[in-house]
């Protein structure tokens, strides 16, 4: 009965039947199970989450409820959880593609994109045809930067099935990459002529050029965020991409609306708070006091030829600007924004916060670490012994990079700070890193910790981080780069400074400006909106002269 009611969408009803059945029979797997299935879909995760093991309680070789309780678990954002359980699905069912599909996802949450592929891969050897992992296999390959072998897969999803939105979404993406911006604007277009409700696509097209979006879209996108049966996540990219048609067309109300309300539900549903980045400013700055400087010793066990640029600073300072710059460089290859680096931080700081009276992280945890890292870089299969790293959040870690890498560059990115967050709060930023970004007041208090933070490295670390101003950089462009490459300790290389040549692909926000020629102006930018923006103007105040 409780099945029929679940078929016929009376999840209600449905709950009650299988609570009744459970009455009759505690230790009944199969109804714990589908009052888990039913709780999910009325958004009762944590119930759910707990029928699922209940039922795995009764029945512990259930590959189905492994895998449910898997993804509730990633709908928590506990991925660590999730693996563990999504690992015992395919354990208990070697066969099990949609098993090894989530375990990809999960993965590739994780940062752990070599695995994801792997699971990707298994997914496809049980159920060649299963379109939603080949769609996450080209993703794969999109994040390692192999962008022939990501359209490949894409087209493989829309050979499965030639009405997949997310193929033509992903394919608008590899091409905005790679600047072939009609050819993006044609697939985002053929995905909305599909499915116009497909919100991220409204956002996609918004990002490419000015008329990107008609009146015909921008209607839609309005009377789309008039329903109650929109998702959350689309509501906010849908408020997104109506704040950058607004500011086309110089309507700053509208604008403002828009933009406000995008941030605030994705602040929400990021269930951000700063007092979490504070707490982890802390402990890094407590660590950076567990980490030798340098190693006494090469470190041959983990001996290799590659050298690190790392460019960093607050998202949005000009470090996508730099790298397009060093990798005109003959020697150099730039790898992109890497989230290998903070993937491995993230993991010792959990093994010292977990060991109990440890005080301090192993020289043979940070050789562990280092090797990792160096192994990632080697995974590219680049000719150049030099790759750029630009993570602008690897400012936190630039303890650890000095203590791993005493080979390596680090190039600090310094704008001012109006322009910076004024340029953060417009933007609706992949992953869920930026959680800062999305509330004036978090921007100015994280604008501030950034500052300390830095402050902070440059006393520890005297003459070894090379700050260079975006503003400088763009007014005195040959002079900077010549400073910048001989730092880096390049040969000078005219090519460099036609940096808007280069056909690399660029994933980042910034994509597009770093294809232009250079040009001043845009830290001015804030000023047009400054009676909208005030509090963060005022906020940012102290920080002007540092």
């Amino acid at each position: 009965s409780g099945a029929c009611h679940k078929s016929n969408g009376q999840l209600d009803e449905a709950v009650k039947k299988f609570e009744h059945a459970l009455n009759l029979k505690p230790n009944y797997a199969e109804a714990h199970y589908n009052l888990g299935v039913t709780l999910r879909e009325l958004g009762q995760i944590d119930a759910a989450i707990k029928s699922y093991e209940s039922a795995i309680a009764v029945k512990n070789e259930y590959p189905d409820a492994h895998n449910n309780l898997g993804n509730a678990l990633l709908d928590l954002k506990r991925y660590d959880a999730a693996v563990d359980h999504f690992e015992w699905a395919v354990a208990f069912n070697p066969n099990f593609a949609a098993a090894y599909n989530n375990l990809g996802i999960a993965n590739r949450l994780r940062g752990r994109i070599q695995e994801a592929g792997n699971n990707f891969d298994k997914a496809l050897a049980s159920k060649p045809d299963y379109e939603e992992a080949t769609n996450y296999r080209g993703m794969i390959f999109q994040d390692l930067g192999q962008l022939d072998n990501a359209i490949n897969y894409y087209n493989k999803a829309l050979a499965i099935n030639p009405n997949s939105v997310d193929a033509y979404n992903n394919i608008g993406l590899v091409l905005k990459e790679r600047n072939e911006i009609d050819g993006a604007l044609k697939n985002f277009k053929k995905a909305l002529s599909i499915d116009p409700n497909f919100a991220i696509t409204y956002i996609n097209l918004s990002s490419l050029k000015q008329n990107s979006l008609g009146e015909v879209e921008i209607i839609k996108m309005q009377s789309l965020l008039g329903s109650d049966r929109l998702s959350e996540s689309d509501r906010i990219s849908l408020n997104f991409a109506l704040a950058r048609t607004s500011e086309i067309s110089e309507k700053q109300d509208d604008f403002f609306k828009y933009l406000h309300e995008g941030n605030r539900l994705r602040k929400k549903e990021l269930k951000y708070a700063i007092e979490n980045s504070q707490e982890l400013f802390l402990k890094i700055r407590q660590i950076s006091d567990l980490t030798p400087n340098s190693f006494e010793e090469p470190l041959t066990n983990n001996s290799s030829s590659i050298r690190p640029i790392f460019i960093l600073g607050m998202p949005r300072s000009g470090t996508s600007l730099v790298e397009q710059i060093i990798s005109c460089h003959k020697a150099v290859h730039g790898a992109g924004e890497l989230s290998t680096l903070g993937t491995l931080f993230i993991k010792l700081l959990n093994e010292l916060n977990s060991s109990k009276g440890k005080n301090e992280i192993s020289k043979e945890s940070l050789i562990l670490t280092r090797g990792k890292y160096l192994d990632s870089l080697s995974n590219l299969n680049v000719s150049e012994d030099t790759i750029t790293d630009k993570a602008p959040s690897n400012f936190r870690f630039i303890g650890l990079i000095m203590s791993l890498f005493p080979e390596a560059k680090i190039i600090h990115l310094k704008r001012d700070p109006r322009a910076i967050c004024w340029s953060i709060y417009q933007q609706k930023w992949s992953g869920d890193g930026y959680g800062f970004s999305y509330n004036t007041d978090d921007l100015v208090k994280y604008y501030g910790l950034y500052t300390e933070l830095m402050q902070f490295w440059h006393k520890k670390f005297p003459g070894k981080i090379y700050d260079i101003s975006y503003e400088d950089l763009t007014t005195n462009q040959e002079e900077e780069t010549k400073k910048l490459l001989k730092y880096c300790e390049l040969e000078w290389d005219e090519n460099c400074l036609n940096f808007h040549k280069n056909k690399r692909a660029v994933k980042t926000a910034s994509s597009l400006q770093v294809r232009e020629k250079m040009y001043q102006g845009s830290s001015e930018a804030w000023k047009k909106y400054v009676a909208h923006i005030k509090p963060l103007i005022d906020g940012l105040e102290p920080y002007l002269s540092q």
